[in-house]
């Protein structure tokens, strides 16, 4: 029976019994719901242990947003996020990934950024066992450059790309002056620095 065989053969009470343990992981792919053209997301190999809050450190690593938003995940009903009496958030920190899935195709919520509302689907591909070896989390394979950070969310930063697009729109020197860019052909939605990334999701230190 292969690694992956193996995996996908645990009933879905084992599999939520596996975030208090090292030896599965899960890869997982983090898409950004409402942004196309290109779409924009990452695929993950993670532990299953991995604990929510760290879960996010990689999230934001793996996209190349800097973090400074708020955020929370859902899970059915439950919500769960930094400790906050008004929002009454479960605390991520005692909750794991494997402890809120059930296998191959189960679901989570993500968003950032409770302003721009950057919402985040993620989807559970495969569960394997860990390699004892590699340093998690792996950034697998990644599409999109993510979005600039207060832009507007999905629908200002459509906004954006458009104005970008057209030299003689008047809001075109004003977005390029906001970006810090000197010419348009500087921006690119479909560009993913890899390394940066990689590097990023390192330093978040989440193994």
């Amino acid at each position: 029976m292969s690694e992956l065989e193996g995996a996908d053969a645990m009933t879905q009470d084992e599999s939520r019994g596996a975030g208090g343990r090292t030896g599965v992981a899960v890869q997982i792919k983090v898409k950004l719901r409402s942004v196309s053209k290109p779409p924009v997301w990452r695929r993950l190999r993670l532990r299953a242990d991995t604990r929510l809050d760290r879960l996010h450190e990689a999230i934001v690593a793996a996209f190349g947003w800097q973090g400074y938003h708020m955020h929370v995940f859902s899970s059915g009903p439950d919500e769960f996020g930094v400790p906050d009496p008004e929002l009454g958030f479960i605390d991520e920190r005692r909750v794991s990934l494997g402890q809120l899935i059930g296998g191959v195709g189960d679901r989570l919520g993500y968003t950032y950024d409770f302003g721009d509302d950057w919402e985040h689907e993620i989807v559970v591909e495969e569960l394997l066992d860990a390699d004892p070896k590699a340093r998690y989390p792996i950034l697998v394979a990644a599409k999109g450059a993510c979005p600039p950070e207060d832009c507007g969310g999905p629908w200002g930063y459509a906004e954006l790309k458009e104005i970008l697009a057209d030299p003689t729109h008047d809001q075109h020197q004003e977005m390029l002056d906001w970006l810090g860019l000197d010419d348009a052909s500087a921006f690119d939605p479909s560009a993913v620095a890899a390394d940066d990334l990689e590097e990023e999701l390192a330093l978040s230190g989440v193994s």
